[in-house]
Order: C-alpha cells, then sequence, then structure tokens
C-alpha cells in the first residue's frame, strides 16, 4: 500500500501521555476526541450526541470543553441543566469541565497553565467515567494539540465539501488524485508519533462525512471516492455523520439530542425524519467501535418525510 510521504519529526517524550495511558490494574475512561482545525464541521453537535448517547446506554461520562471561548458544548449542558430544572429532571447528564485558555504573559506560561488545567480535568474524569468525550477548537492551539494527545478515538467530523477536505490533503483538480496530505493531518500523524514515542495506545482516527445531502451529486460521488482513496494512505476509518437537518440546530437551545426525543416530557412529536436522524446517531455510535460497547442498529425508516419539523 503506498504511503503519502509526511514532513520528518522528531518528538520528545510526553509525560502526561505515560501518566494517563500507562498499564495499571485501575480502570481508566476511553477518550473521545472531536477535531478538526476547521470551524463550522459540526464537531459540537456530534460531540454533544455521542456522549448522551453514552449515558442513555448506561455509561458514566465525562465531557470537557476546550473550546470554552466560544463554549458551544458548554452552552450546550447549560441548556440542558436548565431544561432538567423545568421540564424534565431525569435526563442524564455528564460530568463536565471547561477548559479556558490561559491569559498568562508569555506562551511558555500560558502553555504550561493550559497543559495543567486540562490534565486537572482529565484526572477529575479518568479514573472515575467509562468514557470522556472531549471538543475542540475549530483552529490550531496548544490547547487542542495537547487534547488530541490523549485520544483513544479522534473523531473528526468533515462537511461533504472540497473546501473542507483541504483541511486533510492537497487534491489534484483535474484528476482528483490526492497530491500530499495537508495541516491537520500532519498534525495528527505527529500527535500518534508523540503517543508512540511515549508508550501509548495507537489513535483510531475516524473521519465522519457530516451535514451529507440527501441528494446525489457529482461532487458527493468526487468526494466519497479520494476520501476512501485517502483513508487508506493516511490511517483513518471512513464513517458516514450527521445530515443537513433542521432539528439538530433546533435541539441545542433546549440541550437536548435526537435520544431524548423517545421522553414524553420533552412535548415534541416525533417524525419519521426524527426517526432516520436518532438512527444516524446510533449508527454514528456503532462505527466508533468503542469498548465495552455493543450498539444494536435499528433498520433504516421505509421513508421519511418531506419536510422536517
Amino acid at each position: 500500500m503506498n504511503q503519502i510521504a509526511l514532513r520528518p519529526f522528531r518528538a520528545a517524550a510526553n509525560p502526561s501521555i505515560v501518566q494517563a495511558q500507562a498499564s495499571t490494574s485501575e480502570p481508566r475512561a476511553h477518550v473521545i476526541v472531536f477535531g478538526n482545525e476547521k470551524g463550522g464541521s459540526g464537531k459540537s453537535t456530534a460531540a454533544m450526541h455521542v456522549a448522551v448517547a453514552l449515558l442513555r446506554e448506561g455509561k458514566s461520562v465525562g465531557t470537557v470543553d476546550v473550546d470554552a471561548r466560544q463554549g458551544t458544548f458548554t452552552r450546550y449542558f447549560e441548556n440542558r441543566r436548565s431544561y432538567n430544572a423545568t421540564r424534565a429532571p431525569d435526563m442524564p447528564m455528564p460530568r463536565h469541565h471547561a477548559v479556558l485558555p490561559s491569559s498568562a504573559a508569555t506562551k511558555a506560561e500560558a502553555e504550561a497553565d493550559e497543559k495543567a488545567r486540562l490534565e486537572v480535568a482529565l484526572n477529575d474524569l479518568l479514573p472515575s467515567c467509562d468514557f470522556v468525550v472531549v471538543d475542540t477548537p475549530g483552529s490550531d492551539t496548544f490547547l487542542s494539540r495537547h487534547a488530541h494527545t490523549f485520544a483513544d478515538t479522534l473523531v473528526t467530523p468533515l462537511n461533504d465539501s472540497f473546501v473542507d477536505l483541504d483541511l486533510l490533503a492537497r487534491v489534484d483538480p483535474e484528476t482528483f488524485k490526492v497530491v500530499r496530505p495537508s495541516i491537520y493531518a500532519e498534525t495528527v500523524w505527529r500527535q500518534r508519533q508523540i503517543r508512540a514515542i511515549a508508550g501509548g495506545k495507537p489513535i483510531d482516527w475516524l473521519v465522519m462525512r457530516n451535514r451529507l445531502s440527501a441528494l446525489t451529486a457529482r461532487n458527493k460521488r468526487d468526494m466519497s471516492a479520494v476520501l476512501a482513496n485517502l483513508s487508506k494512505r493516511i490511517g483513518y476509518r471512513l464513517a458516514a455523520g450527521l445530515s443537513e437537518r433542521v432539528i439538530y440546530r433546533e435541539l441545542f437551545l433546549k440541550g437536548l439530542t435526537l435520544l431524548d426525543l423517545r421522553e414524553e416530557k420533552t412535548g415534541i412529536a416525533m417524525t419519521m425524519s426524527h426517526v432516520a436522524a436518532r438512527q444516524e446517531v446510533r449508527d454514528l455510535l456503532a462505527a466508533l467501535k468503542l469498548p465495552t460497547l455493543t450498539i444494536e442498529v435499528p433498520p433504516a425508516p421505509a421513508a421519511e418525510e418531506a419536510e422536517e419539523a
């Protein structure tokens, strides 16, 4: 199998990885990091749905927002807590930490401060949770890179567009052949090298095609072919993500997910479109192939409503 050449890289061992992943008789949470250096890819929505899906499976879940300055992931849980207080007190909640960027004067001081803040949050969750779900910024920051080093599973949501694909690889415009990996692919490769040197477990990298249109188009077919080819070259698994549906945006204000709609207290009537969207979430959870978790994916509904609620 041909491999795309990546730039030479030398990495020093990262003690924090060894401490978090060293073989021990004590159980440790499986860390799922949602990462992509491009904003607007649906990281926070996907992270929220996976966290709640795991809670609904009876797992203990911790969540960490390292994009706390923007704070979409944190506000999602704040909205959920408010909804719990007034409408549905039995909705499952994770243990949540928000890690803010440092305001230290120098780069070295800021990085040391952010590293310590993230590790305090993880050290609180790793020993006592089954899973920890981490949402990272849509940009290249020290805090985001450090969070990536803890990932057992890395999920990269990618809008179905060659504009977003450019983050992973440069593609020949005529032949659609992959010319070379791009910035985020190289970042992930470096984190894999750091983990290998530190003796950590390999990262299971999943790229999910997000906000897919129901329409068949040439762009969709071309994206499918390029992503499948690229997956063999830079080492990720490919899965379908969440379609472009109004319901995902509407649920944010209540802090709900599709898997919460089966609760009568939500007051939201289920449509066939909602059922199909809920299945997307379960399909994604199954695609993650997480340890100690078996997901039975129901058959797809026969048809969807033309209009979404």
